[in-house]
């Protein structure tokens, strides 16, 4: 195979490897599209949820238990696929910040959610639960059924834990998230009525039940955020590769160009070279005409 060849079948290979990026850059930027619809909707939900809380402890302060130092189990949200630049990088390194910087009850537990994850942390004693994650908006129901499984399988070995979760926003960067106590964040401001609300549950029953659908619905916004901020990456980490991979085929087809001129040049110097050659039989036939023409 001649150089020429050799090149020309690498800048095909690299052609071809650029539509498949291509693809799978429109492919997460939809992904982003679809996601920005679901995540608004789940913000109101949540601080829908977290205003009520808000105002129902307003009114009910003891209602709220004490923070008691329990099992810390952190919960990372990670990528199930590549092309991400070091998005699961990120989360570990933040996480050991993390440990570092808090002195934590006990052994923590980790929950890595993501196989690209799950290979990072696989090895650390602290993992107990390696999950699949999601790739795209609707696979983040059944993970998340998964998740209150395994959370509610740690709950007879560990008794209460504190559920903190570990994932990137939807607007970029990792988050630390207390979940579990719930509502621990909340301002404790006057209230907002001149009125309590009126339940038909005691008060903290009617909290207790408001924690299990906040957990829910802040669990769903954690991924679906997670999922975005991913796919956003994705995007910006193939356009990247995109760029690098269009200078590349830039270069071979200069190379390409020249050494076709190369061949061009070569075969015209040795149809010049052959030229005189080809001139001799035909003058040689000329004479022997004229000298029949004599006779």
């Amino acid at each position: 195979m001649t150089r020429l060849h050799q090149l020309e079948h690498r800048r095909h290979s690299l052609l071809e490897i650029r539509e498949i990026m291509g693809s799978m850059k429109t492919l997460a930027y939809m992904e982003t599209r679809k996601l920005a619809r679901f995540l608004e909707a789940q913000h109101a939900v949540v601080r829908s949820i977290e205003q009520m809380a808000a105002d129902l402890l307003s009114f009910h302060p003891e209602i709220l238990p004490a923070v008691e130092e329990t099992t810390p189990v952190f919960l990372l949200i990670g990528t199930e696929r590549g092309f991400c630049g070091d998005f699961n990088h990120a989360l570990v390194r933040h996480l050991q910040a993390a440990l570092q910087d808090h002195h934590l009850p006990g052994e923590p537990r980790l929950i890595a959610v993501g196989r690209r994850l799950a290979n990072l942390v696989e090895e650390d004693s602290r993992a107990c639960t390696l999950i699949d994650g999601a790739t795209v908006a609707e696979e983040v129901p059944p993970l998340l059924s998964r998740l209150v499984d395994e959370l509610a399988g740690l709950q007879p070995g560990h008794g209460l834990v504190s559920l903190y979760c570990l994932a990137h926003g939807a607007e970029g960067g990792p988050r630390m998230q207390r979940l579990l106590p719930p509502f621990q964040s909340l301002s404790r401001g006057g209230p907002r009525y001149p009125h309590p609300p009126d339940l038909n549950l005691p008060p903290r029953d009617f909290l207790i039940e408001l924690a299990d659908h906040y957990l829910f619905a802040a669990l769903h916004e954690i991924l679906y955020s997670s999922l975005m901020a991913e796919n956003q990456q994705r995007v910006a980490h193939l356009e990247g590769a995109m760029d690098h991979l269009d200078e590349k085929l830039s270069v071979l087809g200069r190379q390409c160009n020249a050494l076709r001129q190369e061949e061009i040049i070569g075969e015209i110097e040795v149809i010049l070279l052959s030229a005189p050659g080809l001139e001799e039989p035909a003058a040689g036939r000329g004479r022997e005409v004229k000298g029949g023409d004599g006779e």
